[in-house]
């Protein structure tokens, strides 16, 4: 999986305004709006007094938010019957659709926790305010979930969101954390005075025993790049089913992820063209292996060439292990004359049993997160002209030899006034 080198691009501004309600329509994005004060501060690790008053609104989400079309519908697809495979395809189908690796070996299954126990890891996702934020105003602004209730920490990494928990009035909170992380996690729940309420437990969760037979809720950060890299939504979807209670409650419980399609010949041709001319040298073959490789950045919206379209919308208190293998088909109609060089991917997450919805959004049109954007470039580059619509079907399954791992394909057409292309992708994210 690549990586953009760090650029500054613009983050579009939280703005003010009241709570909205989730449209429930498929086709449409969560958007949510909450009251902003503007302030960006340090998050509160826990110990002290209050909370209400410390939380200042986080979500990402507001009206310039990258919006489908409304006529826009898996009806109206004019894709042809191969493009069109059912959303909801099974697991199995979904990984017979790869090719087989062969000879890789390298996945992400040996550093994978390690990664998780590096210090400059866990300052990026605790300083990234959308993040940490949306989750501590989830905690503290809804004591009425957490007041005695009985809490699990699925990858509590340095015990953050179990601080919040206990601060907001859980009878007991169960932080399970794998990485040696979990040492300075209890180093950090004694230094701020909730031992009593906080039990970190070192391991991995499938090889726990907790001390309670069950509990009231789950709550973790589980979402990886394109959502699903990394896969520890397995993990919270095995302690739901072993441990939680009828009725109890999983934060977050809604996530979605998004596609759409932008122009970006500039960094393709430094990242992808770059191999046919190196220091005088044709490293070309290179080339197709770049091409498999999904990017993680930060796409600036006025490259966004097209609608918006949801793909997935996963219900985390209901949905089996299988529903993260699917295929689902897209229309992505251009706003404007231009070129397309790449698919963007792009997740939101929605904590719904608030009393005020809340979530955040990982798009291109909302403030930046770690978590960016995922770039996944085209072999052609596509002309295509205002109205004209890009059409296909992505397929999105872990990797046999290693779940943590995703394999993507993606199969697309255009028939267009000054273009017409056919074709199919594979993409690994590793």
């Amino acid at each position: 999986m690549g990586r953009r080198k760090s650029q500054n691009h613009p983050a579009a501004t939280t703005t003010t305004g009241d709570d909205q309600s989730l449209n429930q329509h498929q086709q449409q994005p969560t958007k949510i709006r909450f009251k902003v004060d503007g302030e960006e501060g340090e998050v509160d690790g826990g110990g002290g007094g209050g909370g209400q008053e410390d939380a200042t609104a986080s979500s990402n989400l507001d009206e310039v938010m990258c919006d489908p079309d409304e006529s826009t519908t898996v009806a109206d697809m004019t894709v042809d019957a191969s493009a069109s495979a059912s959303a909801s395809a099974s697991a199995s189908e979904a990984h017979d659709s790869f090719p087989d690796d062969g000879d890789d070996h390298q996945t992400s299954a040996d550093y994978y926790f390690d990664s998780y126990s590096h210090f400059g890891t866990v300052l990026e996702m605790l300083k990234d305010i959308v993040r940490t934020k949306t989750y501590q105003n989830v905690i503290y602004q809804n004591k009425f979930l957490f007041k005695n209730k009985v809490v699990l920490d699925v990858g509590a990494g340095t015990g953050i969101l179990s601080l919040f928990c206990a601060k907001a009035g859980a009878q007991h909170v169960y932080a399970i954390e794998c990485s040696q992380m979990a040492d300075t996690a209890k180093e950090i729940v004694e230094s701020n005075g909730f031992s009593n309420v906080i039990t970190v437990l070192k391991g991995k969760v499938e090889e726990i025993d907790l001390p309670v037979a069950k509990v009231d809720i789950i709550i973790s950060e589980w979402m990886g790049y394109f959502l699903l890299f990394e896969n520890m939504l397995n993990t919270v979807l095995y302690a739901r089913d072993k441990w939680l209670v009828n009725g109890g409650v999983v934060l977050p419980d809604k996530a979605s992820l998004y596609l759409t399609a932008i122009e970006d010949a500039e960094y393709k041709d430094d990242k992808i063209e770059f191999w046919n001319n190196v220091y005088g040298f044709d490293m070309s073959c290179i080339k197709k292996q770049a091409m498999m490789e999904p990017l993680v950045d930060t796409v600036d919206q006025n490259q966004l060439v097209t609608q918006c379209q949801l793909l997935k919308t996963m219900d985390i208190s209901k949905m089996g292990p299988g529903d993260a293998s699917f295929t689902a088909p897209f229309k992505l109609v251009a706003e404007r004359d231009d070129y397309i060089h790449a698919l963007v991917a792009y997740f939101d997450v929605s904590f719904t049993k608030c009393h005020k919805l809340t979530g955040f959004s990982t798009g291109p049109r909302s403030r930046a997160t770690h978590w960016k954007q995922t770039v996944l470039y085209l072999e052609d580059v596509l002309t295509i002209c205002e109205g004209e619509a890009l059409v296909g079907s992505m397929t999105v399954a872990p990797n046999k030899k290693n779940p943590r791992d995703v394999d993507i394909k993606v199969k697309y057409s255009l028939n267009g006034r000054r273009c017409s292309v056919s074709r199919i992708q594979y993409y690994k994210m590793r």
